[in-house]
Order: structure tokens, then C-alpha cells, then sequence
């Protein structure tokens, strides 16, 4: 056996073990990051209900009712915030938000709520007191159709979206005939008060004669109203309202809020 051959056999065991070695420590590393994301997620589920508990808090004082709220702490690695005391956001899930609005009561099936570059100390979080500050919130909620079209409280009206727009339709007595009717509404908003006007109100086989129109005027305005939301929590402000297939879109906002005030 030459030289070489001896030289080469005696690498390819030390190689092999090289390859072992490389092996092993490629598993520990993973291992090692598996369990720090388990870690780092534990660790922010344990926040996330002290959070939540901080929130029904809130809600409470601020005489806002609704169900146990769901929070979720956004941002990874979720350790390096905590010793920040700096969240990238935090999403809140309400249910069945409700208010007294002129003795009637509205409910928002959900309002999703995320809070941006929160400022939570880490003492805050292990004791429950201190200030949860959010620099910006923004909370979209949407209300069903057929909640709303109780509140206008006529007899077959329904309402939907058409093309992007509010939709009505809804039989009513026009020369002497239920004739069905359908229309669209405007939407605005002014300082976080949402209104709906109906407009361009088209009788089915009836002519549309000035008579009609002064008619369908009339009933027009008697279903135009100011939408009675409820009081929203943090502050917000309704700040744009979609019709869509499900139901009414508001999506409110507002900036430095707190999320829980001091104790």
C-alpha cells in the first residue's frame, strides 16, 4: 500500500466524523430554537392575558359593554418587547359590543381592534397597574343589515349592497297599490356621526309621475337617518363606513390612547 492509500484512508473516518459532529450540532441548534419559539410564545400568552385583563378593565370604566375580550400580542420575538416595554401591536377582539343609544340598543357583533407601538413596562404587565398606551388604534366592526333595517322599523324593507353602494328595497302604497321600491342611500360621515339618506327611489309599473315622485320623496326621507352606534371603546372615532355583502363597515380610529390607565 503506497503513501497516498495510507493517507487517504486515515482521512475518510476523520471526515466522516467531521460530517457526525456537524450533524449533531445542526439538531441541538434547531432543538435549541424550537424551544426558545415555545418559550417566547408561552411567554407572550401569559401577557396576552394579563392584557385582556387589563382591557375588560378598561372597558368597564369606561361603561362599555361587551364579551371577555381576546388579545393577541403581534411581533417577533415577543421577549425582546417585553424588555422594551414596546409592542408592535397588540389586536383586541370584542363581541357583541353594545350601547344604550336613545333607549334602543345596537350591538356590533365583533369590532377587531389593533393598537399600534404600544407602550407597556414590564412591572405594568406583572402587576396590573400602570398606563398601556397605544400611539395609534384602529377598530372595524360591522353592522348586520337586518339589525339595522329594524331600526327603520318598516314593514318588507330590506337592505343590501349593490355595486359598492347601500341598497333598499321595500314595498309602498302608491296610488292606491303596494308597489315594490328600490333605491340607494348615501353615506356620510361628520365627526364620528354616520347618516344615510335614500335617494333616487325607482317605483316598479308605476308611471313615475310628479304625484309618485312627492310620494316616494316622503317615504324616502322617513327612512333616512343618523345610524345610532354604539359607544366605542379607546376613544374612537368612526372614520369611514362600506357597505359590503355582510353587512355595514365601520372602521373607526384614534391616536394616543390608553389602553389601561393607571390604577
Amino acid at each position: 500500500m503506497t503513501t497516498e492509500e495510507r493517507l487517504y484512508q486515515d482521512e475518510r473516518p476523520r471526515r466522516q466524523r467531521g460530517r457526525r459532529v456537524l450533524v449533531v450540532l445542526l439538531v441541538l441548534l434547531l432543538v435549541l430554537v424550537g424551544l426558545l419559539v415555545v418559550a417566547d410564545r408561552l411567554a407572550a400568552g401569559v401577557a396576552e392575558r394579563a392584557l385582556a385583563e387589563q382591557v375588560r378593565e378598561e372597558l368597564a370604566t369606561q361603561d362599555v359593554r361587551a364579551g371577555p375580550p381576546e388579545v393577541e400580542v403581534g411581533g417577533f420575538p415577543f421577549v425582546t418587547q417585553v424588555l422594551g416595554g414596546r409592542y408592535e401591536r397588540i389586536s383586541i377582539q370584542l363581541n357583541e359590543v353594545r350601547g344604550s343609544v336613545q333607549g334602543d340598543v345596537l350591538a356590533l357583533p365583533t369590532l377587531d381592534i389593533d393598537a399600534y407601538d404600544v407602550t407597556a413596562s414590564l412591572d405594568t404587565l406583572r402587576s396590573g397597574r400602570g398606563r398601556v398606551i397605544a400611539g395609534s388604534v384602529t377598530g372595524t366592526g360591522t353592522i348586520s343589515y337586518d339589525s339595522l333595517a329594524a331600526r327603520l322599523d318598516r314593514e318588507g324593507l330590506k337592505l343590501g349592497e349593490r355595486d359598492g353602494q347601500l341598497a333598499v328595497t321595500a314595498p309602498v302604497e302608491l296610488l292606491g297599490q303596494r308597489v315594490p321600491v328600490s333605491g340607494t342611500a348615501d353615506i356620510t360621515v361628520d365627526q364620528g356621526r354616520v347618516a344615510l339618506r335614500f335617494t333616487d327611489l325607482t317605483p316598479e309599473g308605476v308611471p313615475n309621475g310628479s304625484l309618485v315622485q312627492a310620494l316616494l320623496s316622503s317615504f324616502a326621507e322617513g327612512i333616512s337617518v343618523d345610524v345610532p352606534l354604539p359607544v366605542l371603546p379607546f376613544d374612537l372615532t368612526v372614520s369611514e363606513v362600506r357597505p359590503l355583502p355582510e353587512g355595514l363597515q365601520v372602521t373607526a380610529e384614534a391616536v394616543e390612547v390608553p389602553i389601561h390607565a393607571a390604577s
